[in-house]
């Protein structure tokens, strides 16, 4: 093999020349070219959002893929470029196993028949998290891990260069600066009285070399100072399309939690469908004196249920307290709107609650509500479990479950 031998010389050269020069400036004893502020700010911002971009990379990943057996898996598929399995979920494992279940204690009695409802709910609900973790992964995950593994590895290899370009200037400025100084030492006047004439001949020699020298040591520093801005300039234009970055991710996070909105949605009306398929059951009240008659839940939970999301528009979707549609819409055809006027609280079953968040009543039937202020509540028989009646001093209306912690 052919090996150019002067080239490997001159890159030893550099790279023991670049070494010095490190050496020196962790100990203090060689001057550093420091950059300005503006590109130190584009440095430490790049570096931020290079390591938090990793933490939420990890963290999605671990949200999408629970499991780290896994994750290491589909891990080593991608690096070897080979296609990932398809894998079931949970909700579809767990659907199998109820299946198998009901044929094997009876498909035909009470258990049997509800094994199968909630096991076609959990296969949907499965197919909805498959569908999910896809939505992600293209819309999400995969940008990030393209800056990481090409944006970035750019920015780096750039400001690795204009690392070495930095301690090339720096050696070529000390350089300079021990020529100068030999220089004015050479051509110091020797004292004939004092000196041989051939001393004098030599230091006149002397000279003219370190006059060479630095001719030499200048050159060289006006070319490493030009190749030392102009990197600096590559690099800080690609420090500066971070903000593209930013634009970039902040697309891709809105999609995220589209895709996200929109499973939870998936999620709710298949559980609403299911519950909707096991029918009503008669459920005691969490205070005495009410029996209620409503689909499978508690009424007046001290946690807030959450409201069923909207699929339509999820990007439109405001972080704050939904509106609850009333009680007469929710109520079934033919169903009169109670009349609050002619409602009397039950003798028993009366409780205190507290409001959670301010409520703006949509109509004279329902009861406005301030954040933090006690009301009395109750309910009655065939009224929606989402809803109850509240009173404050003479005022009465309807008020959102939602929006209230009831106390003892």
């Amino acid at each position: 093999m052919d090996f150019n031998m002067k080239k490997l010389a001159s890159d030893a050269g550099i790279f023991f020349t670049r070494a010095v020069q490190f050496t020196e400036e962790k100990f203090g004893q060689a001057e550093k070219t420091e950059l300005d502020a503006n590109f130190e700010n584009l440095l430490a911002r790049a570096d931020s959002t290079k390591n938090w971009t990793e933490r939420i990379l990890r963290q999605t990943e671990v949200l999408l893929q629970p499991n780290p057996s896994a994750r290491v898996e589909e891990f080593l598929y991608e690096k070897l470029d080979r296609k990932v399995p398809s894998r079931v979920t949970n909700g579809e494992l767990l659907a199998q196993y109820m299946a198998e279940a009901a044929s094997e204690l009876g498909p035909t009695t009470p258990y049997g028949q509800t094994l199968i409802q909630v096991s076609e709910a959990e296969k949907r609900l499965g197919a909805a998290e498959r569908d999910f973790i896809h939505a992600a992964s293209i819309s999400f995950l995969t940008p990030l891990r393209n800056f990481l593994e090409g944006d970035w590895k750019t920015i780096s290899k750039e400001r690795r260069l204009l690392q070495n370009r930095r301690l090339d200037l720096d050696a070529c400025k000390a350089r300079l600066k021990k020529a100068k100084a030999a220089e004015a030492k050479a051509t110091t006047v020797p004292d004939f009285q004092e000196t041989r004439p051939r001393n004098y001949i030599l230091s006149a020699s002397a000279s003219a070399l370190w006059n060479d020298e630095v001719d030499k040591a200048e050159q060289e520093l006006r070319v490493a100072q030009t190749e030392f801005d102009r990197q600096a300039e590559v690099t800080r234009l690609l420090l500066e399309g971070i903000s593209s970055t930013h634009v970039n991710h902040l697309r891709c996070l809105h999609e995220f939690v589209k895709s996200q909105t929109t499973y939870y949605a998936q999620c709710y009306r298949h559980m609403l469908d299911l519950q909707k398929q096991l029918g009503s059951s008669q459920t005691l009240s969490p205070w005495p004196g009410a029996f209620l008659e409503f689909p499978g839940t508690f009424v007046g939970t001290t946690e807030p249920a959450a409201p069923p999301l909207s699929s339509s528009s999820p990007t439109n979707t405001v972080a704050t307290m939904p509106v609850v549609p009333s009680v007469a819409s929710m109520a079934p055809p033919g169903e009169a709107a109670l009349c609050l006027e002619e409602v009397a609280p039950p003798a028993s079953g009366t409780r205190k609650a507290r409001v959670l968040y301010d409520y703006e009543a949509a109509d004279s039937s329902e009861l406005a509500l301030l954040a933090d202020e006690l009301i009395t509540v109750y309910s009655l028989p065939g009224m929606d479990p989402d809803w109850l009646i509240g009173e404050r001093g003479n005022k009465k209306g309807k008020v959102p479950v939602t929006y209230l912690e009831l106390l003892s």
